[in-house]
């Protein structure tokens, strides 16, 4: 197994298990335990990880690993969660999508829910048949790269300088595109949802861009796995009086369904 190799896999543990310890760690991988902690040193130096005793840690905020590294979180969850949010979208429509995994579940099951003929919640009346059936705007430079080769959507990239953690877009750039959009549908990744603050992510610079999905957006679905409500971020997004829609999983304590239903918002936990 090559380095490169063996810090992937070790990666990937990180962000199944949010923390590593160096036996288990060789075992795994089949190495020894002096490979696993030069590893483990390279990349605490490459601030992918934070070094411990007998092992490493994630980051205290989880956005330090890249995108890629986070995928295998939650997986199931934010496939259904997925799922269920195609569903929320019609044919036609103009959704904007920002950063972040399960966003990019969301743009997937458009793109094959686009590709099946499927209408979502209904059709729209267009004198071009053979146009794309749906267009999406997103920061989000995998979501692009995914969705550009999917002839059925109409792919429209912002500008901005890329973050490598998120693949998003971010800054002056980005902000000159979105103010030039409407969208009727902003669908969000978010890293906390809290009932009297509203929606957060950790960089302010992201959260100004995901507040600009909103407020370009005739309707803003909110998508996130039920570990990240009641929890708190560094930047702010915006209030959940802003949110029309919330797609989470099953394990949506029934007080914060509660709560946001009485901040007026319809819940889908799937």
């Amino acid at each position: 197994m090559s380095k490169h190799e063996r810090w992937s896999r070790l990666l990937e543990l990180l962000a199944a298990e949010g923390r590593l310890d160096v036996d288990d760690a060789a075992t795994a991988l089949e190495v020894s335990p002096a490979t696993i902690r030069r590893d483990l040193d390279e990349l605490a130096e490459q601030r992918m990880l934070v070094r411990t005793r007998g092992g490493a840690v994630a980051h205290g905020v989880s956005y330090e690993l890249p995108l890629r590294y986070k995928s295998s979180r939650h997986a199931s969850e934010k496939q259904r969660i997925a799922a269920a949010v195609a569903d929320l979208i019609a044919t036609g429509d103009v959704v904007g999508i920002n950063g972040g995994t399960t966003t990019t579940e969301v743009a997937r099951a458009l793109a094959l829910r686009a590709g099946g003929g499927s209408s979502g919640t209904g059709r729209r009346d267009s004198s071009d048949a053979s146009g794309p059936s749906l267009t999406v705007v997103t920061n989000a430079l995998n979501i692009a790269g995914e969705l550009a080769v999917r002839p059925q959507i109409k792919i429209v990239v912002t500008g901005g300088v890329a973050r490598p953690q998120t693949y998003e877009l971010v800054g002056p750039l980005t902000v000159g595109v979105l103010n030039e959009v409407v969208l009727d549908v902003a669908v969000l990744g978010v890293d906390g949802v809290d009932p009297r603050l509203g929606l957060m992510t950790h960089q302010e610079d992201e959260a100004s861009i995901s507040r600009l999905f909103a407020e370009r957006a005739r309707r803003v679905i909110v998508v996130t796995d039920s570990s990240k409500m009641g929890k708190r971020a560094f930047a702010r997004i915006c209030g959940l009086d802003r949110v029309d829609v919330l797609v989470t999983d099953s394990a949506l304590s029934a007080d914060m369904a509660a709560r946001l239903a009485e901040a007026g918002i319809k819940v889908h936990a799937v």
